[in-house]
């Protein structure tokens, strides 16, 4: 362990849970900040004997309610190991808070690169675009068959449509955002909420599926879905909208859901991505517009809501970026709405 305390980890206490827990694991342990802030805190742990792991533990602070739960994240993960959907290997998990103040988890390293946005996008060779697309699209299409009964997951599933639920607390949080004029977000929820379809079958749904969640090798292919932080049972096809949403071309007037690679052109249109999933699930997507619209809506909430806690939390002053943020929002919704 450092000499100095990354935040978040207690170095002893860490240290004697891994050597009690983790076998052939050999002290010391050296410990550095992959990410964090916003989302789950993610480390690396290497050991003594060459050992290499991922350590995953809820953000300093106040938590949104569901979003930060490690058994949550854990069960996932291991539900899907021994199926077609590559996750990272899980080693264990420790639901002690003494031990570094929160539950936390640890997964096998998993040598690649994420795909988080346009700079690292852009270093990808044309070929190997084209890879991450068909694979992207194909791991989501295999998540989507699986079924959550045959991996004992069916104690995530809620009464109830999974869209309405997801449209009912999204609309809580946009409203208790610092965002001020919310006329357009309440406009696309009502048109959203008079269109939810029936799902066909409830499925596992990642909840953030896009590259940026994603270990990728140097061919392009995918070889870890990673963050499982939203997982649950619902519409599968939630997962299609926002990762068509987050595929954004250079030449795209609507702004993308989040950070992307595709930004920096030359990957595949979103086409390629459809009939790469449909050849994987084995059905055809029904209401893309629908899918995409809500992405585009929740991805509103979702900002509106980062930009209030950076307040809150004293990253930002109240009022700094408020216009930035209220055009970024505004724009996710115009797009919502012409979707519909």
């Amino acid at each position: 362990m450092p000499s100095t305390e990354l935040p978040g980890i207690r170095a002893a206490a860490v240290s004697d849970w891994i050597t009690a827990h983790v076998p052939g694991a050999a002290r010391p342990y050296e410990v550095a900040l992959i990410s964090g802030g916003r989302s789950n805190l993610t480390y690396r742990v290497d050991d003594a004997a060459g050992h290499a792991w991922v350590l995953r533990r809820p953000p300093i602070g106040e938590l949104l309610q569901t979003a930060h739960d490690m058994t949550r994240e854990w069960d996932f993960i291991s539900a899907l190991a021994g199926t077609d959907v590559p996750v990272p290997v899980s080693v264990g998990i420790c639901d002690d808070t003494a031990v570094t103040g929160a539950p936390f988890y640890l997964t096998e390293w998993c040598p690649g690169t994420v795909l988080g946005d346009a700079t690292v996008g852009a270093t990808l060779a044309p070929d190997v675009r084209r890879t991450v697309a068909l694979s992207t699209a194909t791991v989501l299409g295999r998540l989507h068959t699986v079924d959550p009964s045959d991996v004992g997951l069916v104690d995530y599933a809620r009464p109830g449509n999974y869209l309405a639920r997801q449209l009912s607390r999204w609309q809580r949080q946009i409203h208790a955002s610092l965002i001020t004029d919310l006329r357009l977000a309440d406009e696309v929820h009502d048109l959203l909420v008079a269109r939810v379809p029936d799902y066909p079958q409830t499925r596992i749904v990642h909840g953030d599926y896009r590259p940026g969640n994603a270990m990728y090798a140097d061919t392009g292919e995918l070889v870890a879905v990673l963050d499982w932080e939203l997982a649950t049972l619902g519409d599968p096809l939630a997962d299609l909208g926002w990762l068509l949403g987050s595929w954004a071309q250079p030449e795209d007037a609507e702004p993308s859901v989040t950070a992307t690679p595709t930004t920096a052109g030359g990957y595949p249109p979103r086409s390629v991505l459809i009939e790469a999933y449909v050849a994987a699930a084995g059905r055809e997507p029904s209401d893309l517009e629908f899918y995409l619209a809500f992405a585009r809506w929740r991805a509103a909430c979702v900002h509106a809501g980062v930009y209030t806690r950076d307040v809150e939390r004293g990253r930002l002053t109240a009022g700094d970026d408020l216009n930035a943020a209220q055009q970024y929002v505004v724009a996710l919704l115009d797009a919502a709405r012409s979707a519909l």
